[in-house]
């Protein structure tokens, strides 16, 4: 487990980071809310006069004068974006960084094989995801607590499991990509991060583009629908889980055959 370790501790810095704006940025939309409460029926009139960006966002079927309504957009697409980056920011970097800072040559010459290495990343990547949405569920249970609404707990939930399949989701994708970079491959995973993001908003935009819902892991992790429904799209997030392992199973076959730069 060395090199697990010695990854969380090489990620540590980057995950303060991560983790500290995203909460910052939860409590801080949550604290906002009463505030804006007595405002809210007049917005939502004006969001659902608003055709296709009402749509796009999710803004047709919840409430933004209810604090679930509101945590589901604003703080749902702090949450699903950021986590997103974050996630296809370590995956992308997990593998690909040995041969990018001179590394590979140290850490090949152990007694470890690169099927360890690899797995001893893997885990480290989801560890992070896991500890991050943990320390970001327990800020918001406290932004509620603190402006004093009521929790949804199943909505809630559901919410955050379905952000962190996601994340896991998105960073296997980017994991398996970075067995084929020789680089840093950081444009190309927050990229892909951002892409599938968008995909999400144009297939709720047009009838015509809802097969986009089959690629982007956005779709299942939708927070206005889970919020609305109290349920996760269980076909998209199983379709999603396979493009993950799928990505991992390739990405470490080929990093265990490849010639690896030092």
């Amino acid at each position: 487990m060395i090199v697990f370790f010695h990854e969380l501790k090489r990620g540590r810095i980057a995950f303060a980071i991560w983790t500290g704006v995203i909460a910052f940025m939860v409590i801080v939309c949550m604290a906002l809310f009463p505030e804006m409460k007595e405002q809210m029926a007049g917005i939502n009139d004006l969001f659902a006069n608003m055709g296709s960006f009402t749509a796009a966002f999710g803004m047709d079927v919840v409430s933004f004068g209810e604090v679930m309504g509101f945590y589901a957009i604003e703080c749902g697409n702090i949450l699903g974006l950021g986590g997103a980056f974050y996630a296809a920011l370590l995956g992308i970097t997990a593998l690909a960084k040995e041969e990018k800072e001179h590394t590979a040559e140290f850490l090949l010459t152990h007694p470890v094989t690169r099927f360890s290495v690899a797995c001893q990343k893997l885990a480290a990547v989801f560890a992070q995801l896991l500890v991050m949405n943990l320390l970001v569920v327990a800020v918001a249970l406290v932004s509620f607590r603190m402006i004093g609404e009521p929790l949804k707990t199943e909505e809630f939930l559901l919410l955050h499991g379905a952000f962190l399949v996601m994340q896991l989701e998105i960073a296997g994708i980017c994991f398996g990509i970075s067995a084929f970079v020789k680089g840093s491959g950081l444009g190309l995973g927050l990229g892909l991060a951002a892409v599938l993001y968008f995909l999400n908003i144009i297939a709720n935009i047009s009838d015509q583009a809802k097969v986009l819902r089959f690629i982007t892991p956005f779709a299942y992790a939708e927070a206005s629908k889970i919020v609305a429904d109290a349920r996760i799209d269980m076909e998209l997030l199983g379709i999603g889980v396979l493009y993950g392992m799928i990505a991992v199973i390739v990405g470490i076959g080929y990093y265990r055959r490849k010639d690896i730069a030092v």
